[in-house]
C-alpha cells in the first residue's frame, strides 16, 4: 500500500491539492492514480492565465494503457505547469507528489476544505 501525504488534500478524481505559503494551490495526480494508469507518456497541461471552475477539466494524462481527464481540485486561475513534465512524463509514474502539474491562484481558498483529507482519501480508493 502506498503511503499518502498527510499534509495534501485529495478530489475523488484522484488529484492532490497542496496550499502553498504563498496562497497559492499546487495540482498534481495521487499515487493510485498513476499506479492505475500504468506508464505515463505524455501530459497536456492546461494554459497560463486559464481561469478554471472546482472540478473543471485541466488537462490529460496519456498512459500505454488509457487516457486520463486531469481536473482541477478547486477553481481558480492557472499560475504556472510544470514544463519538465512534457520532456518526462514518466516522473509522475516514479514520484507522483513530487512531479506536480500546474498551481493555480484560488478563487476560494476555502474549497480546499471541500476536498478529501489522506484518511479520507484512502477510504475512498478502498472501497
Amino acid at each position: 500500500m502506498s503511503s499518502i501525504p498527510a499534509d495534501l488534500r485529495y478530489a475523488t478524481s484522484h488529484e492532490w491539492a497542496r496550499l502553498e505559503a504563498d496562497g497559492s494551490v499546487t495540482v498534481g495526480i495521487s499515487d493510485h492514480a498513476q499506479e492505475a494508469l500504468g506508464d505515463v507518456v505524455f501530459i497536456e497541461l492546461p494554459e497560463i492565465g486559464k481561469v478554471l471552475d472546482a472540478g473543471q477539466e485541466a488537462g490529460v494524462v496519456e498512459s500505454v494503457k488509457a487516457a486520463s481527464d486531469i481536473y482541477a481540485p478547486v477553481g481558480g486561475e492557472v499560475i504556472a505547469i510544470n514544463e519538465a513534465l512534457a520532456d518526462s512524463p514518466e516522473s509522475v509514474n516514479n514520484d507522483p507528489y513530487g512531479s506536480w502539474f500546474f498551481k493555480l491562484k484560488p478563487s476560494d481558498a476555502s474549497q480546499l476544505q471541500k476536498l478529501l483529507d489522506s484518511a479520507g482519501y484512502e477510504a475512498s480508493i478502498d472501497g
